[in-house]
């Protein structure tokens, strides 16, 4: 489940409500594709814009329709009595895995964060990616955090958005059964030549072909060849972009962000739209 590619699908709105039938229709391809796993109302699937009675049905409905891929939910929220709950859900849905960034409206100490991983894990059955997210969170693991929060129990897989300079090091002080995970697209390819185990990816959960070409060959050539969309990505946010595409695309119904969020528009949904027909992405 936290190795090779883990595509993330947006969670697409019908007049700011969940668009089941949409969601179950962007599931398809990428399930048939046979990415290595689902990850399920990450940022790309706007957890954080979802009530919790949402989020229990939305992954009831991804597990069911999900076939034999294992399904990773994420469960950050603001109240441990919500993460709890989430976790419940995703576990009685018959999710494989769950996912958490330390969200928090005020910004953590270490202890704090330590402490609501430690609080989480002592009450999984499943196991559970740890998601280093600073440019939504405010909150940055240092390394030694993040090696004693990976030892936790039923810690699985840690997502970075950075590749550490010392991998090796790193790799000798995390446990045997916990899998390095790559966040933004435009470094998958590097991180995954560079011995990451996993691709957690935006565009996965749109163009599954593009993205498991990029997985298994971890060839430069064939991420470079995405640039135009990465820098779309870096200067605008890969939500929006891919957002935008599954509207242009037919994928989901306008607007499919919940407010006040909103879809790239104007020249830069242009700029998109000539991207997506020289690209051919599948």
């Amino acid at each position: 489940m936290f190795h090779g590619l883990s595509a993330f699908p947006l969670t697409p709105l019908k007049n700011g409500m969940f668009d089941e039938q949409s969601f179950i229709n962007l599931l398809r391809p990428v399930v048939d594709a046979g990415v290595d796993s689902l990850g399920i109302l990450g940022s790309t699937g706007s957890y954080a814009y979802l009530t919790v009675e949402e989020r229990g049905r939305i992954t009831r409905c991804a597990v069911e329709h999900a076939g034999d891929v294992p399904v990773i939910v994420s469960i950050g929220a603001l109240r441990l009595d919500d993460i709890l709950r989430l976790a419940d859900d995703a576990q009685a849905a018959g999710a494989s895995g769950v996912l958490m960034a330390p969200v928090s409206y005020q910004r953590l100490t270490e202890d704090e964060a330590f402490n609501l991983y430690e609080t989480v894990t002592r009450q999984l059955s499943v196991p559970l990616c740890i998601y280093d997210n600073p440019a939504t969170t405010g909150f940055a693991f240092s390394d030694e955090l993040l090696f004693a929060t990976a030892a936790l129990p039923n810690v699985g897989s840690i997502k970075l958005g950075r590749v550490p300079e010392e991998l090796s090091q790193v790799r000798a002080r995390l446990p045997d059964t916990v899998t390095l995970g790559i966040a933004g697209d435009w470094r998958a390819a590097s991180a995954l030549q560079a011995g990451f185990d996993v691709w957690y990816s935006v565009i996965g959960g749109l163009f599954p072909q593009t993205a498991l070409a990029i997985a298994r060959s971890k060839e430069a050539a064939q991420s470079e060849r995405l640039e135009p969309l990465w820098e779309l990505f870096r200067r605008y946010g890969s939500l929006r972009v891919v957002a935008a595409a599954a509207e242009m695309l037919g994928k989901a119904k306008t607007p499919a962000l919940p407010f006040p969020l909103q879809a790239i528009q104007g020249e830069p949904r242009e700029a998109l739209a000539a991207i997506l027909a020289e690209l051919k992405l599948a």
